[in-house]
């Protein structure tokens, strides 16, 4: 069965290796170990060591390196070929080249993902998205309006979050990954940027705190609802009949079908896991 792609990122600093077992018990489906935007300029070093000194194959965890045009990067790409290392954030990517030194450093074994927070990353996001190496795009949807100069209204970013997803469906690559909620006491405003993630077409979004996974995890899960509709879609296509299908009173094409089949296919991805 194929692996399923991950729906919740959760990112635990990379200077407080007290919590890395933690986030990983979390019940996210990736954790992310962070070597950029929290961790400070005076604790980077130490920050480095410590997630070499953690990282094993047992507990298997993505790595946020810094920004290349940082002081740290060509430090970071030292983590290549240590164990334990399931992939690599490049933050601020803006360029295929910065892609390809990365993917020497930590090998074929290790997807990137690149994270889209500039204007000029936003422009070259195909190029990146056709990288060798590349598993999916992740939208820094903070860091984009800043550099863009937006006002902090989510309305705002529609046009860049749809192009997003267009761009991975053109470069073939997973469905990308949205950015985070800053709100981390309110459920319910998980929820709702959640479900508008996933009614745009994005596959999963990055998560700040522990109590964040569940709602993230559950929103992009086929509701029972969804799942009872698309087992009525395939057994009615399945049934003969002399004419054209339809369930609950609608017709059912082609498109319709490959829907409820992807339904199906991701409930049983999801209880294989």
């Amino acid at each position: 069965m194929p692996s399923l792609s991950p729906r919740s990122y959760l990112f635990v600093p990379g200077n407080r290796p007290d919590r890395f077992a933690k986030a990983c018990a979390a019940g996210a489906d990736a954790v992310v170990v962070d070597l950029e935007d929290s961790v400070a300029a005076g604790d980077k070093m130490a920050a480095r060591a410590a997630v070499a000194a953690w990282l094993t194959p047992a507990q298997p965890v993505l790595v946020r390196i810094n920004v290349a045009n940082s002081e740290w990067f060509r430090d970071d790409l030292k983590l290549g070929g240590k164990p334990g290392i399931a992939g690599v954030l490049l933050p601020k990517a803006e360029n295929i080249e910065d892609i390809a030194i990365v993917a020497r450093h930590f090998g074929a074994e290790a997807p990137i993902l690149p994270q889209i927070e500039t204007a000029q990353g936003f422009w070259n996001a195909l190029a990146m998205a056709r990288a060798g190496g590349v598993q999916r795009l992740l939208f820094g949807s903070i860091d984009f309006q800043l550099d863009l100069g937006m006002a902090a209204q989510e309305e705002e970013l529609l046009f860049f979050r749809s192009q997003i997803v267009l761009i991975s469906r053109l470069a073939e690559i997973q469905s990308p990954v949205d950015g985070v909620t800053t709100d981390i006491n309110s459920a319910e405003r998980v929820r709702a940027d959640t479900l508008r993630a996933k009614r745009l077409g994005f596959g999963g979004k990055m998560c700040i705190h522990p109590k964040q996974v569940p709602v993230v995890n559950e929103c992009f899960a086929p509701t029972p609802e969804e799942e009872a509709w698309a087992r009525r879609v395939v057994e009615a296509s399945a049934a003969p009949h002399g004419g054209a299908t339809s369930v609950d009173g609608k017709m059912v094409d082609r498109p319709v079908l490959v829907l409820a089949e992807k339904i199906l296919a991701s409930i049983a991805q999801l209880r294989h896991h």
